[in-house]
C-alpha cells in the first residue's frame, strides 16, 4: 500500500459534502476543544460519551467517537450537541474496550463534517485515529511542504498533519509519532489510537491541559477532570510537558518526544474555558475563581449595594469578591442555556443578537441598586457593553464592572478564538476609554499580579505551575511566525 494516507468515511461521502479546499483557511480562527481517551473497559464507547457530555462546554459544533477492540475501526461522527450525534443504538454498535472522542467549536465558513474529529485514516500499517486540542503554530509551513511533496489532504483541520508524517515515515509508529510531533510547535494535546495501542502526547510548554486517571484497570485521558468525576474515575494525574503514554496490551508506558519547556498553561483556562469542577495543576477552577473575586475587592474596592456575575464562568469569581467586600451577592443576571457563547459569533449583527439572546437581567434584584457586575474579560466590548445596558434598563442606578483577567490585548495562537488585534477593543484603548464605549461607572481589571496570586494560592513563592498570559502581555512562549505568517486559532 502507498504511504499516502486513506481517510476512512470517503466512500461514505464524509469528506466532500459540506465543500473542499483549503485556500486561507489557516487564517482563519478555530476555537477550543475537547478530547477524551479510554484504554482498556470494555465499555469504552460508553465511558466516552458521558466524558464528551462533561466536557460539551469545549465544543458545541460537532462531536466524535472511535472505538477499537483490537481490529478494524468502528466510528462516528456529527454535527451538533453530544447527545444529538449519539443515540443508544449509535452506541450500542460501537463496541472496544480502546476509544477516542472529541468535541468540538467551528468558526465562520468552516462548521463542516468534513473537519470533525476523531479523524480517522488507513495507511500501510493499518488504521490512524487521531483528536487532538490546541493549535499547530507552524501546521501552514509543514502542511506546503507535504503537498509539495505529494501528499493530498482531504480535510482543512491542520489536526490530519500529524497523520501525515507519520505516514510518509518509515520507523515503526512510537517512533514515526515522535518525530512527528517533534516537527510541530504550538499548544496541543493529543490522542492517538492505533488498532493495538493508544498514544497520548502534551505540547513541551503544556499548553492545553489533559490529565490521566483510573478506572478499574483501565486508564483514561481528558481535558478537563471533571469528565473523571462524571464516570467515578480515579484521578492520578496532569500528563507533562514534552511527555509521550504508551497505553497498550502491557500495560502504560511513560516516555516523552522533547524535554519539557518552560510550562506555560493557558491562563484562559483558568479565568473562562476550564468547568468549575475542574481541577488543574492541582488546583480547583472554582476555589481559583473566588480567589480571583477577593483579589480584585482588594484590589478595587467601590461602595454599592449588590454584587452579580455574569453567569455562568464569573459567578465564582463574584462570589469571592462579595465574601471580601461583605456586599450581598446576588443573581442579578440570568442565562439562557441553549445559546452559545457570543464572542465567537461570526459578525457583529450576530454578536450582538446572541447577547440579547442569551442574559436577561432579574429587574427585582437590580432597580434602584448599586451593581458591581463580575466578569471574566473583555475580548471586543460587545458583550460588556450590552450587558451594563441590560442592568440600566432594568432600573440599576450605577455598574461598576470588575474583570478577573487583565486586558485582552493581544490575539491567541494556542487554540483559543479571538480576533486578530485591530479588534481586540484592549489592544487600542486605555482603560477609561473601554469604560467609556461600555458604559460603566467604573472599570478595572485584575493586575498580572494578582491573576498569578490567585491561580497559585498559598504557594505564590513556590508556584510552578506556569501561565501562558501572552494575550496580555504579549510574551508568547513559541515562535508564532513561520515565513511571515502568523497562524490563530486551533487544530480542533
Amino acid at each position: 500500500m502507498s504511504d499516502e494516507l486513506i481517510p476512512q468515511g470517503l466512500w461514505t461521502g464524509d469528506y466532500f459534502n459540506e465543500g473542499s479546499g483549503h485556500d486561507g483557511i489557516f487564517n482563519k480562527l478555530k476555537e477550543e476543544c475537547g478530547v477524551f481517551g479510554v484504554y482498556g473497559h470494555p465499555e469504552a464507547a460508553s465511558l466516552s460519551y458521558y466524558g464528551l457530555h462533561a466536557l460539551q462546554h469545549r465544543g458545541e459544533e460537532s462531536a466524535g467517537l472511535c472505538v477499537t477492540d483490537g481490529g478494524e475501526f468502528n466510528y462516528h461522527r456529527g454535527m451538533g450537541l453530544v447527545k444529538e450525534v449519539f443515540d443508544k443504538d449509535r452506541l450500542a454498535s460501537l463496541v472496544g474496550d480502546c476509544s477516542i472522542g472529541h468535541v468540538r467549536y467551528s468558526t465562520s465558513g468552516d462548521s463542516r463534517l468534513t473537519n470533525a474529529q476523531p479523524l480517522v485514516f488507513k495507511y500501510r500499517d493499518g488504521d490512524l485515529a487521531v483528536a487532538t486540542n490546541g493549535n499547530i503554530v507552524n501546521a501552514p509551513k509543514i502542511r506546503r511542504d507535504l503537498e509539495q511533496s505529494g501528499s493530498i489532504f482531504q480535510t482543512t483541520s491542520d489536526t490530519e498533519v500529524i497523520a501525515h508524517l507519520i505516514a510518509r515515515s518509515s520507523k515503526e509508529f512510537e517512533e514515526a509519532a515522535k518525530d512527528a510531533l517533534q516537527q510541530m510547535v504550538g499548544g496541543y494535546a493529543f490522542l492517538l489510537m492505533t488498532n493495538d495501542k493508544l498514544l497520548v502526547a502534551s505540547d513541551p510548554n503544556g499548553l492545553r491541559p489533559i490529565s490521566m486517571a483510573r478506572l478499574g484497570d483501565a486508564y483514561l485521558f481528558s481535558s478537563e477532570t471533571c469528565a473523571f468525576e462524571t464516570i467515578g474515575a480515579k484521578i492520578i494525574r496532569d500528563i507533562e510537558p514534552g511527555e509521550l503514554l504508551i497505553v497498550d496490551r502491557n500495560g502504560l508506558r511513560e516516555d516523552r518526544f522533547a524535554e519539557p519547556q518552560r510550562k506555560a498553561l493557558c491562563a484562559m483556562e483558568y479565568i473562562y474555558f476550564a468547568r468549575p469542577d475542574s481541577d488543574l495543576n492541582g488546583s480547583n477552577l472554582h476555589s481559583a475563581r473566588k480567589r480571583m473575586g477577593k483579589i480584585m475587592a482588594q484590589q478595587s474596592f467601590v461602595d454599592a449595594d449588590v454584587v452579580t456575575g455574569v453567569p455562568d464562568s464569573s459567578i465564582s469569581a463574584a462570589i469571592g469578591y462579595a465574601e471580601q467586600t461583605g456586599i450581598p451577592y446576588e443573581l442579578g443576571l440570568i442565562k439562557n442555556k441553549y445559546t452559545g457563547r457570543t464572542f465567537i459569533q461570526p459578525s457583529q449583527e450576530l454578536r450582538e443578537q446572541g447577547v440579547k439572546m442569551k442574559l436577561s437581567a432579574v429587574r427585582k434584584v437590580v432597580e434602584g441598586m448599586r451593581v458591581v457586575m463580575i466578569d471574566d474579560s473583555i475580548v471586543r466590548g460587545t458583550t460588556s457593553r450590552r450587558i451594563v445596558n441590560l442592568l440600566r434598563e432594568a432600573g440599576a442606578t450605577e455598574v461598576h464592572v470588575r474583570i478577573t483577567s487583565p486586558p485582552f490585548k493581544n490575539p491567541c495562537f494556542y487554540g483559543i478564538d479571538t480576533p486578530d488585534r485591530r479588534e481586540l477593543i484592549a489592544s487600542s484603548r486605555s482603560i477609561e476609554e473601554m469604560r467609556r464605549e461600555i458604559h460603566a461607572d467604573s472599570l478595572v481589571f485584575i493586575s498580572p499580579e494578582g491573576l498569578i496570586e490567585a491561580v497559585a494560592g498559598n504557594n505564590v513563592d513556590d508556584y510552578k505551575g506556569g501561565l501562558c498570559m501572552a494575550c496580555f502581555d504579549n510574551d508568547y512562549p513559541t515562535r508564532t511566525d513561520f515565513n511571515g505568517e502568523e497562524k490563530f486559532g486551533c487544530s480542533c
